[in-house]
């Protein structure tokens, strides 16, 4: 049965709005998703939130009503409460309806199955959450295995990232490894590490990609180190036809991932 909070000063309150930061979220293995469209993908990717909470104006809508039964099935706790907390939870002014507590998904490297797709995203210190959650969104929809973070990136649970994976980032895996137990792991199986650079003259479609294809995709402002790119397989670059000299690293990541899916249909 959902029960209801209705003050600001309540400990679950407070304990919840934590996850808004890194800190908080390393600590208590959670994050916090927000909006009916991405609780519902990820209801529909059998992940049910730890705690769910919504308003009572949107208590009877169906999606809510599903996610409740879900939620409480799974022996998770549903809070019904004020969308002035609600706004508080999520720092938006006008939040989603719902607001979901979930487990972090990590996939240790040495658990990520290469042979389940033909497509694997890697990016390397990335900073922008909005461009991490676009990646997701991207490998989601071409079918890739999981996004596998390089180094130092931004945190894939933060609220900006899973709000811009629009639910992906309970389909895709999400691994985090450094570059020398990446490049272990990989050339331990089957895999071309294809990279984005400025630094050749090869055109991204100029050549055939062999699965699995690891897309590999540097900082949005320093790019890929000159270390890494001699350890691709390819490095490739895309036509810049105006005066920008390089594409935002998500939206390289989605021309790539576009390609190689592409060859593999024709």
């Amino acid at each position: 049965m959902a029960r209801e909070i209705t003050g600001f000063s309540n400990p679950i309150v407070k304990r919840v709005r934590s996850l808004r930061d890194k800190k908080h979220r390393k600590a208590e293995g959670r994050f916090l998703a927000e909006g009916l469209r991405i609780l519902t993908e990820a209801l529909d990717a059998g992940v049910t939130p730890e705690m769910l909470w919504h308003s009572p104006e949107s208590a009877n809508h169906p999606l809510v009503v599903r996610l409740t039964e879900a939620t409480e099935a799974a022996g998770g706790e549903v809070v019904v409460t004020h969308p002035d907390i609600l706004s508080k939870l999520s720092g938006k002014d006008n939040p989603g309806s719902v607001i979901g507590v979930y487990h972090e998904r990590l996939t240790p490297l040495d658990q990520v199955d290469r042979s389940t797709a033909n497509i694997w995203i890697v990016a390397q210190a990335l900073r922008d959450p909005g461009n991490l959650g676009t990646m997701l969104r991207t490998g989601d929809a071409v079918g890739a295995g999981g996004l596998i973070l390089i180094d130092d990136c931004t945190d894939p649970f933060s609220v900006e990232a899973v709000r811009a994976s629009m639910g992906a980032i309970f389909t895709q895996s999400v691994t985090m490894a450094s570059w020398a137990d990446f490049v272990a792991w990989l050339r331990a199986g089957p895999g071309q590490l294809v990279g984005t650079s400025l630094n050749t003259d090869v055109d991204y479609q100029a050549v055939r990609y062999d699965a699995p294809t690891f897309i590999l995709v540097g900082n949005e402002a320093q790019g890929l180190p000159a270390d890494y790119q001699a350890e691709c397989d390819l490095l490739v670059k895309m036509p810049m036809l105006g005066k920008a000299d390089s594409l935002n690293a998500a939206v390289a990541t989605a021309v790539m991932a576009y390609e190689v899916i592409n060859q593999g249909r024709r």
